[in-house]
């Protein structure tokens, strides 16, 4: 079964919080898929992950920039594995759909939108009822995780 931890961001925006998970999987040596909830945030994500620190480089792209299979981080809209990833990130709405071909699912949500704690809660009941491994983890007011269930 996918191992799937919930990220309610209080703090911290997601254009802040996510780079970091996503380095963390390249060192692990995995890829990664961050699926987006619609398009245009789609773009506003892959502007911000190349733009996220001076120092770094956090190797993405999306179908625009050639074949996703390719990618080390493929950014997308849509369902689906197309590069071998071992973790799912869902963002910005984007639902679990099959999150079995992945070791980890990350599903991030904002905790200042309601809609998406809702959401968010739907997952988690249809998740841990499915016999998924679930977590969840709550950004405290320093901005760090603490894990609450």
């Amino acid at each position: 079964m996918t191992e799937v931890l919930f990220y309610h961001l209080q703090q911290t925006p997601l254009e802040q919080v996510l780079p970091a998970l996503l380095e963390r999987s390249l060192d692990r040596g995995w890829n990664a898929v961050v699926q987006v909830g619609n398009p245009e945030r789609l773009e506003t994500l892959n502007g911000a992950l190349w733009t996220y620190r001076d120092d770094a480089f956090l190797p993405h792209g999306t179908m625009e920039d050639g074949p996703l299979e390719q990618q080390p981080v493929a950014l997308t809209v849509e369902a689906g594995n197309p590069n071998q990833a071992q973790v799912l990130f869902l963002v910005d709405g984007a639902p679990p759909a099959d999150i079995d071909p992945y070791e980890r699912c990350v599903l991030m949500f904002d905790g200042r939108d309601e809609a998406a704690v809702g959401a968010a809660r739907g997952h988690w009941k249809t998740l841990s009822g499915s016999g998924h491994e679930v977590t969840y983890w709550q950004q405290n007011d320093a901005g760090g995780w603490e894990k609450k269930a």
